[in-house]
């Protein structure tokens, strides 16, 4: 296992990415961060059961798990919170995750384990305290899920992207920023395509996130968008097809062959 990537840090705020926990070609490559600003910890998209003994065991070196406040969710999928069960088990961190998925979340544990530890989003959105500074939950509904969200550290000034800006590379390729985007869009092109609603709601993000001041945009799949390469990429994402806008009744058709 990789030491984790240090994606920031000063004296008193540090973001950690963890690129390499889930091996093998039958899984996704998949990204896990730890946030701590002044001694309080946030884990961003903690991940399923593959990795979580050596994202736990990772974590553990750089920073307690008894001092975890927060599991904050993207969305609801297996590789974002499969894993929820054994964190709210082995921490007493608080389930943070839209509140179309409040009630979802608790199928992933033992009965009563989420009780008073889920932490609703409303779909506008929210600042959630970390230490002494704060986590910016942005909408990001629809990209791809229909409750999600996006995650902004003013401090460190990163914007994590959960399934948007997802390339599919190696755990070890992940770790390098991409600061030109032309030859990384083959590795994004299809999984957007495929996963992401509509141009118009890319859009929409887009105009949200150019406010932003932004350092770094990290999803939770592939290599971080940097330099140049984040305003390439909202361009890219303004003019990108997508989800409906490439579907027509040729994808609704009666079935005829056999699996």
């Amino acid at each position: 296992m990789f030491e984790p990537v240090e994606l920031y840090r000063d004296a008193h705020h540090c973001c950690l990415m963890f690129t390499d926990l889930v091996r093998g070609e039958q899984s996704v490559q998949a990204n896990q961060f730890l946030v701590v600003d002044n001694g309080t910890g946030a884990v961003l998209d903690p991940g399923g059961n593959l990795g979580f003994n050596e994202l736990f065991l990772g974590m553990s070196r750089h920073f307690s798990p008894q001092r975890l406040s927060y599991l904050v969710a993207s969305h609801a999928d297996p590789d974002i919170i499969a894993s929820l069960d054994r964190w709210l088990t082995s921490t007493p961190a608080k389930l943070v995750i839209s509140r179309i998925w409040e009630r979802f979340a608790p199928h992933f544990t033992k009965v009563g384990k989420t009780e008073g530890r889920i932490v609703g989003v409303p779909d506008s959105g929210c600042r959630l305290p970390l230490g002494t500074s704060e986590l910016w939950l942005l909408p990001a509904h629809f990209l791809h899920a229909e409750g999600n969200f996006h995650f902004y550290d003013p401090v460190s000034r990163i914007l994590f992207t959960g399934d948007l800006g997802v390339s599919m590379v190696s755990g070890q390729e992940a770790r390098e920023p991409v600061v030109s985007l032309a030859a990384h869009v083959p590795r994004m092109e299809g999984f957007h395509r495929r996963y992401m609603v509509s141009n118009k709601v890319l859009r929409l993000w887009s105009n949200m996130a150019r406010k932003l001041d932004i350092s770094m945009l990290v999803p939770q799949h592939g290599a971080p968008i940097a330099g140049s390469a984040i305003a390439e990429f909202f361009d890219w994402v303004d003019n990108l097809q997508c989800g409906i806008d490439l579907m027509d009744d040729r994808h609704y058709q009666v079935p005829t062959a056999m699996l």
